[in-house]
Parts: structure tokens; sequence; C-alpha cells
């Protein structure tokens, strides 16, 4: 066991770890479908919740999902977490169980999860609404309408736009709501919502949590008894994390406190070059001075992370010769790896939304969204540079 009050990257590398009989110094992996007992009463033990133990996989009942779980927490501060198949998984699994009373999704959110709210939970007669940063007013009047879920991303994608997760979550519960926060582009290195009112915070843990682009996964960390309702929706829907999966996510969270401080460093140091050069009209990155959120991401933020997302002059076209041109850079739709990867939002993420609709959530095509990986910071602005120029 360690102490509550370890340090992040101390929690990363010991929180979960079972004591392995064989003095294994991490969870072996368990790809057991099924557990056996030596009686019914140890069965029912386990089945009615008065013991913990090992049951059936895809309850999540397996060791090495619960230690990924168990450090999935500890990360977060949270008093628990699920793992899942997916981030999408995640966030489903969310709406279902706590979000029945209606959702309100603030800011710009990945394609996926404004599909999921526009189209898939209306469907299940569950009320969404949609409002933009600068719509923030209406919030109030929503709530008392009966909205029980407020859903939003900071730095949002791929705007990188700042919500003020504390002035949020308190509005949100003077009205009996609860809040959920998308973490992955800050990754706990970077922020901690629920330390800061939060009742949710969900991941893609595909992305910076998994570090390597070889996994995908989910994660919802919160209080035990309001996961409770979205673990049997995660059970029933056949969500649960691989225990392969599980292994490799809790092998790549040992380092993520390292790889994220770096990616932290490069990304400052790629966003000046990019603010300096003569082919980039703006350059969208928290830890810029000038931008909008600076000072929010300043207060709630303890690094600005690993992406930024520039706008290339001459628009849609010039983008996409300049994404073309890339060579160090991967032209791939994700985020959080160790290698440098950039998309062009109109064609991957948000190419689901309207030319109109993209406009409004001023999401332009003439922008590039680069995730910083841990190549040298010269050799990625070099890089950029030539397709620039």
């Amino acid at each position: 066991m360690i102490r509550p009050d370890s340090a992040l990257a101390t929690r990363c590398i010991h929180a979960g770890e079972i004591d392995d009989p064989h003095g294994s110094p991490h969870t072996p992996l368990y790809t057991t479908t099924t557990f056996k007992f030596a009686s019914t009463a140890a069965i029912l033990d386990v089945v009615e919740g008065r013991k913990a133990g090992a049951l059936y996989t895809r309850y999540g009942l397996n060791p090495t999902i619960r230690a990924l779980e168990e450090k999935l927490a500890a990360i977060e501060g949270a008093e628990a977490a699920l793992a899942f198949c997916s981030g999408m998984a995640a966030e489903s699994a969310l709406f279902l169980a706590q979000g029945r009373q209606g959702v309100v999704c603030l800011g710009d959110a990945y394609g996926g999860t404004l599909e999921l709210l526009a189209a898939q939970l209306p469907a299940l007669g569950i009320p969404t609404r949609f409002l933009l940063g600068h719509e923030l007013d209406a919030l109030p009047a929503l709530l008392e309408a009966g909205a029980g879920l407020v859903f939003f991303e900071t730095p949002t994608n791929p705007t990188l736009e700042q919500f003020d997760i504390a002035a949020v979550s308190a509005l949100a519960h003077r009205a009996g709501a609860r809040v959920a926060v998308d973490n992955t582009f800050a990754s706990p290195v970077n922020q901690n919502p629920l330390a800061l009112g939060a009742d949710f915070v969900v991941h893609s843990a595909t992305k910076y949590l998994g570090g390597h682009s070889d996994l995908t996964a989910g994660a919802l960390m919160g209080r035990q008894a309001d996961l409770a309702p979205v673990w049997n929706w995660r059970k029933n829907l056949g969500q649960t994390i691989a225990p392969e999966i599980a292994a490799r996510l809790a092998r790549s969270l040992c380092t993520l406190p390292v790889r994220v401080e770096r990616q932290n460093a490069t990304a400052l140091q790629v966003a000046r070059a990019m603010q300096a050069h003569p082919a980039v009209t703006r350059v969208l990155y928290p830890g810029l001075p000038d931008f909008p959120g600076h000072a929010l991401a300043r207060r709630q933020m303890n690094g600005y992370g690993g992406m930024l997302t520039i706008e290339v002059k001459g628009g849609g076209a010039a983008a996409t010769r300049v994404a073309d041109r890339l060579k160090l850079f991967a032209l791939a739709p994700s985020l959080g790896g160790v290698e440098s990867l950039a998309t062009q939002p109109c064609t991957t993420t948000h190419h689901g939304l309207t030319p109109e609709e993209r406009a409004r959530r001023g999401i332009s095509d003439a922008m590039l969204r680069l995730s910083v990986g841990l190549e040298d910071a010269a050799d990625l602005i070099a890089d950029l540079e030539q397709a620039l120029a």
C-alpha cells in the first residue's frame, strides 16, 4: 500500500498493484473469463457485494481490471474508477446512467461525442442541449428546467477553449445537477477536475493515459455511489475493458508524468515558433500569454498540455497542402502518443458536422490540430517549417 498523499508519479507506479505471491512487481495479466469458488456461500459473498473478489471478467470483476481501476482512481484523486473498452463507451454509459433528466454540453467536443448527444440520446428520449462558450448565460435556465448533467471538455477539441470547472460546478450543484469533465486533452498531470468541484472525470484512455497509440480504452472516475449505476450499464452493454488491454494501460500509466511533462515543454516551443511564422495566421495554445483562456488555464491547470491548433494562411486548401507535406508529423486522427500527429479537423474529427456548424463553433477549414509527441522540439519545428514553406 502507498500513502494517499503520495505524489502523482508514485501513485502512477504503485497504486492498485496486488501483492503477487510469486513476487511480480506489477499485477499479472489474468486472461481468465470466470473464477472458481470453494463454496456457494463464497460466491454469494461476492455476487451480493459483501466481499470483494474475482467473479466474471465481463462484469469487471477480474484482478487485472480491478488493479487498473484502483490505479486510475488514485491518479485522479477519486473514490473509484471504471475502465471501459473505449472513451465513447465510458461517455455513453455515463449519459445513460446519470443523464436521463437531460444533458447540457458546453463548448466544442469530440465529433463522436457530439453525434452521440445530438442523435442517439434524443432517440432514446434523453433531452440534450448545446451551449457554446459565449452562451453560458443560458445555462441556469436549462438547469432550472431540469437538466441533470453538465458535460464539457476543457481544453476543448480542437480550439483549446477553457471552461472554469469550479464556477460551472458550483452553478450546477446549486441546481442539484452533476458535472462531468472530459479530461483527455489535459490528462491528470495537468488538471484535476474532481479537486475543482466536478463529480465525474472521463478519459479516452486511448490518448495520453495509454500514450503509445497501441491500445483503445476509456476511463470514468468519481464517487463510488455515483459510479454504481454506471457499472450496471457497462456490465449489460458489454463495455468492459479486456484484461489484456487493462494490463497494457496499467504499464503505460507508470510513465504518464514523464511523458506529459516533456510534451508540455515541447508543445510550448512549437507554439512559440508557429506564432512567429509568417504562413500561420493564428496559434491556439493555452500556454501562450495572448491566448484568450490563458489566465484561466494558469489558475486551473498545472501544465498547458501537448495539444495545439494552428490556422494556415490561405484557407482550407493551403492547410491540406501543409498537412500532406509533413514528414515527421504523422497525418492521423488521434493524439497523446509518443509520436507527433497532425490532423485537419474538417476532414477527420469534425467532418461529420456541417460546414455551417463548424463555422458557428469557430472550427475553420484552415485549422491543423497538432499532437506533440516526444521527439526533439527543433526537429518538429523544422518539419512544420518545411511544410509551410
